[in-house]
Order: C-alpha cells, then sequence, then structure tokens
C-alpha cells in the first residue's frame, strides 16, 4: 500500500508543479508543437499516477486481483509491496480511483459523441445550404465547400469525410497567397489531428472542473494549436501571408479597429506572427522532448522499483 500512496503523492506533485513550471516557461509561444508534446506529458503521467495506484490499491485489498497480477513473480516481490487482504484502505482508494477512471471515460466519451452530433448537424446544413452537384456523390463528396456568406470564414470539419469551408465572403477578401495559408492552415489541424487532442483536454477538464491542471490543460491546447497551425502554414506561405489573412477574417468582430481589444486571441497570434522570435534549436527542442518524456516514466519507475529490488535482493 507504500507504493500506492507513493504514487497519488507524485500525482499530486506533478498536477502542482507541471502548470506551475510551463507558466512561467517562455519557450511555449516559439515551440507550440513541444509544448503541446510537454502538456501531454504532464497529464499523462498524472493519470498513469493514478492508473497504477489504482491497480496496486486493488491487489493490497483483493485476493482475485493480487493473484493474477502477481502470479507470474517470485513470493519475494508480492512482499516488497507490502501487500494484505481485506485492507478498507486499500479498498476505498481503488474503489475511488475506479470511479474516477470511468468518470473520464464517459466525458471522452459524451465529447466524442457529443462532437459528432454537431458535425452530422454542421454537415447536414451544409448540404441544404450547398447540395452536391452531379458527378460529386460517386466521388465520395467534396472535400472544399464554398458556401454563399458575405462574413469571411474558413474551417475544417474532421471526421470520415474531412471537408475544409469557405465562405464567398473570405474567397472576396483573400488574394492567392493569403487565401492558400489560410487553407494551409486548416490542412495543419486535419493532418495533425488536433480534434482529438482537443477532445481529450476538453473531457478532463468538463469531468474535473476542479482540477488545475486540466482547466489549464484545456485552455492551453485551445491556444497551442491554433499557433501550432499558423507555423504550419507559414511555413509554406510565410508569416505575413498568413498574418494578413487574420486580419482580414477578424476585422468584421473589432479586433482590429480603433479600439482593438488586447486580449483577443487573434490580435496575440497576428502579434507573434509579426514579431517572430526565433526558434529553438534543434538541440534545444530534443532535450525539452526527452526531458518531458521522463515525466510519465517516473510513475513507472516508482512502480516497478520496489518489485525489481525484490527480485535483486
Amino acid at each position: 500500500m507504500t507504493v500506492a500512496v507513493a504514487l497519488l503523492a507524485l500525482g499530486v506533485l506533478i498536477a502542482a508543479a507541471g502548470p506551475r513550471a510551463l507558466a512561467r516557461a517562455r519557450w511555449l509561444d516559439r515551440e507550440p508543437v513541444v509544448a503541446l508534446w510537454v502538456w501531454q506529458c504532464v497529464v499523462a503521467a498524472v493519470l498513469l499516477c493514478c492508473a497504477l495506484s489504482m491497480t496496486l490499491s486493488a491487489a493490497a485489498a483483493w485476493h482475485t486481483v493480487r493473484v493474477p497480477l502477481f502470479s507470474p513473480a517470485p513470493g519475494a516481490v508480492p512482499a516488497a509491496y507490502g501487500l494484505g487482504t481485506g485492507d478498507a484502505w486499500a479498498a476505498a482508494t481503488a474503489s475511488l480511483l475506479a470511479v474516477g477512471g470511468a468518470w473520464t471515460a464517459a466525458m471522452l466519451a459524451r465529447e466524442v459523441l457529443g462532437a459528432r452530433a454537431r458535425r452530422r448537424h454542421l454537415r447536414a446544413g451544409l448540404r441544404h445550404r450547398a447540395p452536391l452537384l452531379p458527378g460529386e456523390a460517386a466521388a465520395g463528396g467534396p472535400r472544399l465547400t464554398v458556401l454563399e456568406d458575405p462574413r469571411p470564414h474558413a474551417a475544417w470539419l474532421p471526421g470520415g469525410r474531412p471537408r475544409l469551408v469557405v465562405t464567398t465572403g473570405a474567397l472576396r477578401r483573400l488574394d492567392g497567397s493569403r487565401l492558400d495559408a489560410v487553407l494551409a492552415h486548416e490542412r495543419g489541424h486535419a493532418r495533425a489531428r488536433h480534434d482529438w487532442l482537443l477532445h481529450c483536454s476538453g473531457a478532463l477538464a468538463n469531468g474535473f472542473p476542479g482540477v488545475r491542471v486540466f482547466t489549464t490543460f484545456r485552455d492551453e491546447v485551445h491556444r497551442l494549436v491554433e499557433l501550432a497551425a499558423d507555423d504550419s502554414a507559414s511555413r509554406r506561405h510565410g508569416r505575413l501571408a498568413i498574418a494578413l489573412a487574420l486580419v482580414e477574417l477578424n476585422e468584421h468582430r473589432g479586433v482590429f479597429g480603433p479600439c482593438p481589444t488586447p486580449l483577443s486571441p487573434a490580435r496575440q497570434r497576428v502579434d507573434r506572427l509579426l514579431t517572430a522570435a526565433p526558434r529553438l534549436t534543434p538541440w534545444q527542442r530534443l532535450r525539452l522532448t526527452v526531458t518531458a518524456a521522463l515525466v510519465p516514466a517516473a510513475p513507472l519507475l516508482v512502480t516497478f522499483l520496489p518489485g525489481l529490488g525484490a527480485l535483486h535482493g
């Protein structure tokens, strides 16, 4: 039971220290893809701590769990974990963590099913506003849909048949290079499967609204995926093209008017593109990537260290 408690303490430590350390970091906006990886590693480490603690607590509480879990190991290994029978605290901990895991799965299912329902509704509206032309149905439907709308807008609808939607307002306001930059931005979301990252972060934040690491993760994912898609488009079409396209697409919202909103995400993205800080060196990116991967490795080390010590003792 000691290892299970240590895992819970480690999970609480990572959940508290991770967001604070990332809030002090000054490189996140320069490397949004690496930042997304670091955030995923932090959250994965917290979830792994809970899952491993639940497993060891269940093994300490119930003989039916302990036997199949430790049957291949020598007798010294279960003894190293101090597993007993009928431990009330272990049973309560395992049950509570199991409920938390089931709730997380339910929130993720609700998030995914809700997103699918919203996409079906949007696609039905698209079919009504932009019906298929002869020959398009046989090809599986168009990947690009142009809507008659004076408001400039472009969006990517993920799913089994992903579709890029552009309004006529956007086509009128954006010239060739800016339109290409916007389309590249949306394709960057599709290639990186940002929709799944948004689903997972939203499910955790909605399921556990009082847990700061999950709510901050959701907010940062929403921000960083846009920066990552901006960088993906700018590498091919230039930062100026995507910055000007953002201005054109958001000018009607008052973001860039005489009294702009200083905290507008679109304005912050444009400022970042126009005052581009140099990227980190490949060695710095590799070091951050490897360091982040060690965070979820820590719960595994805490879990297996007593057993490995018993085997070599």
